[in-house]
């Protein structure tokens, strides 16, 4: 469905669209004396730093809501052992333990929701053939010849197969620094055994898993100036997570 032919949601959804057009062509011909046909890769880029350096605020409170779980994993681990599969009483104790240490669950989850329109925004520009009844300019950008609005599996079943090797790449990147991020979560962070007498155990434990690798599965399908910022941001929020549990600790 595009958001954008909605009657009430359409004309916010257009006036973004439009916004965020031109400041990528605004910020793509700033750059095009310097970085050439790679102008618009990097306007991408830039644009997604300056979304993550604005969001840190959000980051810190995340990370500290990581250190606050991480403080309460014993009793956490309590009261599962005291309520075991009596689901309905242990999430009211564990809520109960969250307010009365002044603990949001949500807290972790505020970076990705406050970055979701701007995703589904970079997603729109290079989707759309037209931006507010003109032709949209920015799906003549490429990367290494590959146009912005192509993802990987169109690049694939297209003639441009033989530049396919820098989404590859990218994607090659994105898995490293999901793997290694779930790897640094699970250091700072273990989760609770499994308990495999509680049915599902495995099948969530597994689940959790792959979950992470969904990212990279989103980035082959999206077009390529998604796929960059997501492998942007993700970078950026792995880096950003190793600095402030240093300095939040």
């Amino acid at each position: 469905m595009d958001l954008s032919t909605l009657p009430l949601v359409g004309p916010l959804v257009g006036g973004a669209l439009h916004l965020g057009a031109d400041l990528l062509a605004t910020l793509t011909a700033t750059l095009d004396p310097v970085a050439g046909p790679l102008a618009a890769a990097l306007a991408v880029v830039l644009a997604t730093l300056a979304v993550r350096a604005l969001l840190v605020p959000l980051s810190v409170l995340q990370v500290r809501a990581e250190r606050d779980r991480r403080r309460l994993a014993p009793q956490l681990a309590a009261l599962r052992k005291r309520y075991g599969t009596d689901t309905a009483r242990l999430q009211r104790a564990v809520q109960e333990l969250y307010t009365s240490e002044h603990v949001s669950p949500l807290a972790g989850c505020l970076p990705v929701l406050a970055q979701a329109p701007v995703l589904s925004l970079v997603y729109a520009l290079f989707t759309h053939a037209t931006i507010a009844g003109a032709t949209n300019t920015l799906l003549e950008a490429t990367l290494v010849g590959i146009p912005l609005g192509h993802s990987f599996v169109a690049v694939l079943t297209s003639p441009l197969w033989v530049h396919a090797w820098v989404v590859v790449l990218l994607l090659a990147a994105l898995a490293v620094v999901v793997e290694s991020t779930r790897r640094a979560n699970l250091r700072w962070n273990p989760p609770a055994a499994a308990d495999g007498a509680v049915p599902g155990s495995a099948a969530t434990t597994a689940i959790t898993r792959w979950v992470p690798f969904v990212t990279v599965v989103f980035a082959a399908i999206a077009p390529l100036a998604a796929a960059l910022y997501v492998v942007t941001s993700v970078s950026w929020a792995a880096g950003e997570r190793a600095v402030l549990r240093r300095v939040l600790a």
